[in-house]
């Protein structure tokens, strides 16, 4: 908006100066050059999706595990640990993995205070998930 400002004016100055008659008007600065735009950004791996829906039940999982009591939800968390690590990724995937852990973390944790029958069935349906999701990552996309 400043640049457009200043080219506006300059432009402004310039054309009232030869409406007057002006000789010597003074010519405005060359625009500056535009500094190198950064490369872009890596584009996702293919399995993308199916990372980011395995590390949001991760998330749910590890929430749920504690609470319905089998205490391994410190599991899920080291796992989603190691995911990150073994992804070797930079900040911006980094942080889009963590906020689906913790997206699926606090869904659950907004919805369950208690652990429920519901509860049980839902954490053996996230497990199956997962299960499917790892082995469909691992098989599809492993070396």
């Amino acid at each position: 908006m400043i640049r457009f400002a200043i080219a506006f004016v300059s432009l402004a100055v310039l054309a009232a100066g030869t409406a007057l008659g002006a000789a010597a008007a003074p010519k405005p600065a060359p625009p500056a050059t535009a500094t190198p735009a950064q490369p872009p950004p890596e584009p996702p791996p293919p399995y993308e999706p199916q990372l980011l829906r395995l590390a949001e039940l991760t998330g749910a999982l590890a929430y749920l595990r504690d609470l319905c009591g089998a205490a391994d939800g410190s599991q899920f968390r080291a796992k989603m640990e190691k995911l990150l690590a073994a992804e070797g990724i930079g900040d911006a995937r980094r942080n889009l993995l963590a906020g689906a852990y913790n997206r699926g973390f606090r869904d659950y944790e907004t919805t369950y205070r208690t652990c429920t029958p519901t509860a049980d069935k839902v954490v053996a349906r996230l497990l199956a998930e997962a299960s499917h999701l790892a082995a469909e990552i691992a098989g599809r996309f492993g070396s």
